[in-house]
C-alpha cells in the first residue's frame, strides 16, 4: 500500500485535546448519575479492566505500526485483509449511527443554553434538524480544509469539555460543603438484571483512544506522540467520569436525573443554590461546544479509514483520492457527511421510523466493540498477553451485556431478533461489499 501524502499537522497538545474530545463524552455523566452512585464503582472497574488495556494496546501497536489507518492497519497485519476490512467497516458504520445522536444531544443542550424560554426547542424537529445539519456540515468543511484548521475545532471541543467538567466539579464540591449530598453516596453497584445493559455503556464511554492512532500519517513523531497522548488524555478522562458523576449526584437526587437533560438540571441546581443565574447557561454553552468538538473529531478521524481501505483497493478507488489543494480525504468526508445527514433526518420523521432508528443506535454499541476485539487480539498476538486477554474478555462481556434488553422493552425476544439480525445484516453487507469492491493491485 502506498502511503497518502498527508500533512503532519498534529502535535502532542493537539492529540491530547482531540483524544479528550473523543473519549470524554460529557453526556455520559447524566446517564451514569441516573443509574445511581454504584456507577462510580463501575467507572473504576471499567478504567482498570478496559481503559488500561486499551491504552496499552494503542500505545504498543501505534509504536509498531504508526501508519495512517491505525486499527485497520493493526488488524490487517495481524489477521489479513478481510478481517481488517470488517474491523474498519464496523468502526465506520458505528459512527454513522453515533454522530446523529450526538448532534441531537448537542443542539438540545444549545436550546437550554439560550434560556428557559427556548428549552422547548429541544423537542422541535424544525429546530433540531437544521441546527444539527449546520453543525455537521461546518465540521465537514473544517475537516476538508485540513487538520491545520480542523484541529482547532477539536481543540476547542476538548478545552470546553475540560472547562465544563471543572465547573461542574467545583459546583458539586461547593454544594457538598454547604449542604451535603442530594444522593446518599453508597457506591456499591446494584447487581440486578435491569441494570446490566448499562454496564456495556460504561465501557463504551471509555472508547476513543484509538481514534488518534487512525490519524497516524498526520501526527508529528506518531509512535512517541500517540503513546504519550493516550496516557495523558485517558487518565484525564477517567478522573473526569468518576469525579464528574459524583458532582452530579451531589447536586441532584439520582432518581430525578434525566438521561437527556441531567447536565442542564445540574447546572440549574447549582445556579439556584448559589444565586448565580449566569451559571446554568454558561454550563450548557460549554457542554454544547464540547459536543460540537466531539463531532468534528469523530467525523475527521473516521474519514481516514475509507481512505486507507480505498488505497488497499477494498473500496472504490475514489475513496483513496486526496483533495488537490488541501490534501485531505474529501471523498470519504462527503460520503460520511451525506450518510449522517440521511440518518439524522430519518430519525426525526415519525414514531415508527424513530423506533427503527433506536435499534440502529443500540447496534452502534456492538459494531463499536467488534473493532475492539480485533485491537486486543492484535495486541495479544504481538506480545501484550495479559492486557490483550483482559481487554478482549471485557469487550466480549460488553457485547453480551449490550444484548440484555433495557427496562421497558415490550418484547425482549423481538428486541434480540432485531439487534442480532440487524448486526448480522451489516456484517453480511460488509462481506458482499468486500467481494464486490476488491480489485487486484496494478502490475508493477
Amino acid at each position: 500500500m502506498l502511503h497518502p501524502a498527508l500533512r503532519r499537522e498534529l502535535g502532542l497538545r493537539d492529540l491530547v485535546l482531540l483524544n479528550f474530545a473523543a473519549v470524554a463524552g460529557i453526556r455520559w455523566l447524566a446517564a451514569a448519575a441516573h443509574a445511581g452512585p454504584g456507577s462510580i464503582t463501575l467507572w473504576l472497574l471499567a478504567a482498570l479492566f478496559f481503559f488500561v488495556p486499551s491504552a496499552l494496546a494503542v500505545a504498543g501497536l501505534s509504536s509498531k505500526y504508526p501508519d495512517e489507518g491505525g486499527l485497520y492497519v493493526w488488524t490487517r497485519e495481524s489477521f489479513g485483509d478481510w478481517h481488517a476490512f470488517l474491523c474498519g467497516w464496523c468502526y465506520w458504520l458505528n459512527n454513522l449511527f453515533f454522530l446523529p445522536s450526538l448532534l441531537m444531544a448537542g443542539v438540545g443542550m444549545a436550546a437550554y443554553a439560550m434560556g428557559p424560554g427556548y428549552s422547548h426547542l429541544a423537542e422541535n424537529r424544525w429546530y433540531v434538524i437544521p441546527t444539527a445539519l449546520l453543525v455537521l456540515w461546518a465540521a465537514f468543511f473544517a475537516n476538508v480544509v485540513g487538520m491545520k484548521t480542523g484541529k482547532w475545532a477539536s481543540n476547542l471541543g476538548g478545552a470546553a469539555t475540560y472547562a465544563a467538567g471543572g465547573l461542574l466539579i467545583l459546583a458539586g464540591a461547593a454544594a457538598f460543603l454547604r449542604q451535603g449530598s442530594a444522593t446518599p453516596l453508597d457506591i456499591r453497584p446494584e447487581w440486578n438484571w435491569e441494570k446490566m445493559n448499562f454496564w456495556s455503556q460504561i465501557a463504551f464511554a471509555f472508547g476513543g483512544l484509538e481514534l488518534g492512532a487512525v490519524l497516524g500519517g498526520e501526527i508529528r513523531d506518531p509512535g512517541r506522540t500517540i503513546r504519550r497522548a493516550a496516557w495523558i488524555s485517558g487518565l484525564s478522562a477517567s478522573g473526569f467520569y468518576i469525579v464528574g458523576t459524583l458532582a452530579v449526584l451531589v447536586l441532584l437526587p439520582a432518581e430525578g436525573i434525566s438521561i437527556l437533560t441531567g447536565l442542564v438540571q445540574a447546572g440549574e441546581s447549582a445556579a439556584q443554590s448559589f444565586g448565580a443565574g449566569w451559571l446554568s447557561p454558561l454550563f450548557a454553552l460549554l457542554v454544547t461546544a464540547g459536543i460540537a468538538g466531539q463531532v468534528c473529531a469523530w467525523l475527521g478521524g473516521c474519514a481516514r479509514l475509507p481512505l486507507v481501505i480505498g488505497m488497499d483497493r477494498h473500496l472504490p478507488v475514489s475513496f483513496a483520492r486526496l483533495h488537490p489543494r488541501w490534501q485531505t480525504p474529501h471523498v470519504s468526508l462527503v460520503a460520511q457527511g451525506v450518510a449522517c445527514t440521511v440518518f439524522l433526518v430519518v430519525s426525526q420523521l415519525g414514531e415508527t421510523v424513530r423506533a427503527g432508528y433506536q435499534i440502529l443506535v443500540d447496534m452502534a454499541v456492538i459494531t463499536y466493540f467488534i473493532p475492539f476485539l480485533y485491537i486486543f487480539l492484535a495486541a495479544y498476538r504481538f506480545g501484550q498477553r495479559a492486557s490483550g486477554a483482559c481487554g478482549a474478555l471485557v469487550t466480549a462481556a460488553a457485547i453480551l451485556l449490550s444484548l440484555v434488553p433495557p427496562a421497558g422493552v415490550a418484547s425482549p425476544w423481538l428486541f434480540e431478533l432485531k439487534l442480532l439480525g440487524g448486526t448480522a445484516v451489516l456484517i453480511l453487507a460488509g462481506r458482499m461489499g468486500f467481494r464486490r469492491w476488491r480489485t487486484p493491485a496494478p502490475a508493477a
